[in-house]
């Protein structure tokens, strides 16, 4: 089935510059697959019988990396709803824990809030394999680090000072506290806290390539402004073409 979700602004690769973007725009998706990306009128008048999902004023783009998967996934803990003790990750609330149920649980609870706002990504290494079974079911792409290998489309030497400004591999947590070099400190659930679009996507929307997208409210002004997501506003989550985020 096809479907075509429409946005006033579409990103295809915010990392680079120079790369098109498309006013009133749509991606239109067939399976797990980009089958087209381009203006929204277009696209609607080649595929009248493509289901519409309507966005609005926002921001569609890749789906974004969270380089602190590690510390967010083996050593904080998500809160089971019935513990009634908040939802924000207990810091470290897993380290020295040896109940695998346990921590998977805290895993898939945790990845379920990333998809929250826009994760399609995720950074490791993850050691436990109640996590790394997480992370395979979820569909989140995992990343063996937080080198420029899992910054994705959003660079190279730029983008990895931007995530060591906030704290990867030199914050809170970080070496051993983290679990040794390369892994990343103590970080949000939310990448766009402290990193910008263009460095916190992961990889860039092609025809043909997988559908990982997030869509997103943008701040209320005009012009180019206009474009810019905002923190905490992810709207819709797809992963391989499926809707696995909608904010109600």
């Amino acid at each position: 089935m096809l479907t075509l979700h429409r946005a006033a602004f579409v990103l295809p690769d915010p990392a680079d510059p120079t790369a098109p973007s498309h006013p009133d725009g749509a991606v239109l998706v067939r399976g797990e697959l980009v089958e087209a990306i381009g203006p929204y009128g277009g696209l609607a008048a080649a595929h009248p019988g493509a289901r519409v999902r309507e966005w609005g004023r926002a921001v569609l783009a890749p789906g974004l990396c969270n380089p602190y998967g590690h510390w967010l996934l083996e050593r904080a803990y998500h809160p089971d709803p019935r513990e009634e003790i908040g939802v924000e990750p207990v810091a470290d609330g897993l380290v020295g824990s040896t109940d695998e149920t346990r921590c998977g649980a805290s895993a898939r609870r945790g990845l379920q809030r990333m998809l929250g706002f826009g994760v399609t990504a995720v950074a490791g290494p993850f050691r436990r394999a109640s996590v790394r079974t997480a992370v395979a079911r979820s569909g989140v792409v995992a990343l063996t680090g937080t080198s420029s290998g899992a910054v994705g489309a959003a660079g190279t030497a730029g983008a990895v000072g931007a995530w060591g400004v906030a704290g990867v591999g030199g914050g809170a947590g970080a070496g051993g506290g983290a679990g040794g070099a390369g892994d990343s400190g103590a970080g949000p659930l939310d990448p766009l806290a402290v990193l910008s679009l263009a460095e916190a996507v992961h990889g860039r929307l092609t025809v043909g390539g997988r559908a990982d997208f997030a869509v997103f409210a943008v701040f209320a002004s005009a012009g180019e402004e206009g474009a810019r997501p905002a923190p905490g506003g992810c709207l819709a989550t797809v992963l391989g073409g499926r809707l696995v985020y909608r904010r109600r």
